[in-house]
């Protein structure tokens, strides 16, 4: 509708950029259950794209909010809902926003975790405090860092004692259990859901590196990397880490829906890192053995390369499109290794 209203991006703390919000809906995330949604369903909080304000949307139970509202409860107690994360995963920190919920915002939050692999937990199960009771403001990021080394599955969030959330986001890293993988199969050691990140870059105008690492292809030109037009020597470069480290054995490359601004060419570069900083990874990167020379690419196409240089294994790449451009996936399939 041309008179809606987009909330602006907003510049969050380091764990937004390090993290996967695994919140995310299009990644799998799920609104389970809640025990009053009268006025905007949950889903809504788990879209991934900023919150949208209409100002002449109404619906049959009134005005139209992009996140979860509750109604105005006229009893004791409080309102909650259970979410089940896209992935189990360790997690960072969150950011509940609230954009355009400016009356009718919760006063107040708290979150409680919980890990049930198999089953759906309900109100009943064994949930542990996350993040403490915390007020919130109207139209507003309210970004909190998380301190919890264990893996969770499900978030139940609290509202104090009703009212509504535009944006759920919770990012961590992705966990996966690598003791039942066959050592002879052959997988995407840095897709997100087996627990692959990034870790900095060169340019990220028009879209972060990690959606390189998501599920499937790419279904428009903003699912993907792309920089800004270089107007300077040199290339652009991405640090991506391995969920696991591992030996690689073929590259995929995928311009899915860019045409007219793909890279000329690629290269890989790949190390294996254990204990360093963003920083030194940044400048320890220019030195790292080179995993694929450079390759040329195509616009809107699949690219499959095996031949791949023996760096025994690594636990992170560098991947740098010359001179600059946009990516939509890239895959790095190989075997994991102690």
């Amino acid at each position: 509708m041309s008179n809606a209203i987009v909330s602006p991006a907003i510049e969050g703390p380091d764990f937004t950029r390090t993290g996967l919000n695994l919140a995310d809906g299009s990644l799998g995330a799920e609104f389970l259950s809640a025990t009053d949604a009268f006025f905007a369903p949950g889903e809504r909080m788990l879209d991934p794209g900023p919150a949208t304000f209409y100002p002449d949307r109404y619906d049959d139970n009134g005005k139209w909010m992009d996140g979860w509202e509750t109604r105005r409860r006229r009893t004791t107690g409080h309102d909650s809902s259970i979410i089940r994360l896209a992935m189990p995963g360790v997690l960072l920190g969150v950011d509940i926003d609230t954009s355009f919920f400016t009356g009718n915002f919760a006063p107040a939050v708290s979150i409680d975790a919980c890990y049930s692999p198999e089953a759906v937990p309900d109100q009943d199960s064994l949930w542990q405090p996350l993040l403490a009771a915390t007020e919130l403001k109207g139209n507003a990021h309210h970004f909190h860092a998380l301190n919890s080394n264990a893996v969770w599955t499900h978030l139940r969030l609290n509202l104090f004692p009703d009212g509504g959330v535009a944006r759920l986001r919770v990012y961590g890293i992705p966990h996966r259990d690598w003791s039942d993988l066959d050592p002879s199969q052959s997988i995407d050691l840095i897709a997100v859901e087996n627990g692959g990140g990034q870790i900095a870059w060169s340019d990220a105008h028009y879209g972060e590196p990690r959606k390189m690492l998501r599920p499937g292809r790419g279904i428009n030109m903003g699912d993907g990397w792309e920089t800004r037009r270089r107007r300077e020597p040199g290339n652009d470069w991405c640090i991506l880490s391995l969920g696991h480290q591992g030996i690689a054995e073929r590259v995929e490359v995928d311009t899915a829906h860019f045409k007219g601004n793909f890279p000329a060419r690629c290269s890989i570069q790949a190390a294996c890192m254990q204990d360093s900083t963003t920083q030194s990874l940044i400048t320890q990167s220019m030195f790292w053995h080179t995993l694929m020379d450079e390759q040329p690419l195509t616009a809107d196409s699949i690219h499959s390369f095996s031949e791949l240089k023996d760096l025994g294994p690594i636990t992170h790449i560098r991947f740098n499109i010359i001179p600059d451009g946009g990516v939509s996936r890239v895959r790095l399939f190989g075997k994991p290794v102690a």
